[in-house]
């Protein structure tokens, strides 16, 4: 159980923009991969199967960027509890001198797969993901 997860990505040739660096779109990608990877490690089968997650906003600060073969440690952090069907995610992407490079808020809504409603997100699905004083 924790609020924190942490994943390594590189840049590959297809995250590089005209520009030689990852591409703001690809940012987004690893934001959406890295949530998805926290959901599936702590949360239950049953709840992966009853429930998904959609983004209702982002904000995002770029402070720099990587090259091609550069890598970056993502980490992605819930602070606080729910707020209905509602709850935000920071991140933040380090490079290898351990300089924040992006820092961002996403705000993720949970929906039941049945239906495919926004829902209020139950306790229990809440709790493994909740910081220790919560």
């Amino acid at each position: 159980m924790s609020n924190t997860f942490r994943l390594t990505f590189t840049a590959l040739p297809e995250h590089i923009d005209e520009n030689g660096h990852v591409n703001n779109a690809v940012w987004v990608q690893w934001m959406e991969r890295l949530s998805t990877a926290h959901w599936e490690a702590l949360a239950p089968e049953e709840h992966q199967r009853a429930y998904a997650w959609v983004v209702t906003r982002h904000e995002i600060d770029y402070r720099g960027n990587i090259r091609l073969g550069d890598s970056v440690e993502a980490l992605t952090e819930i602070r606080e509890g729910p707020k209905g069907a509602r709850f935000d995610r920071h991140y933040t992407f380090t490079d290898a001198e351990g300089r924040a490079v992006v820092r961002a808020k996403t705000t993720w809504a949970m929906i039941d797969r049945r239906t495919f409603r926004i829902m209020r997100v139950p306790p229990e699905v809440a709790a493994p993901f909740l910081p220790e004083a919560s």
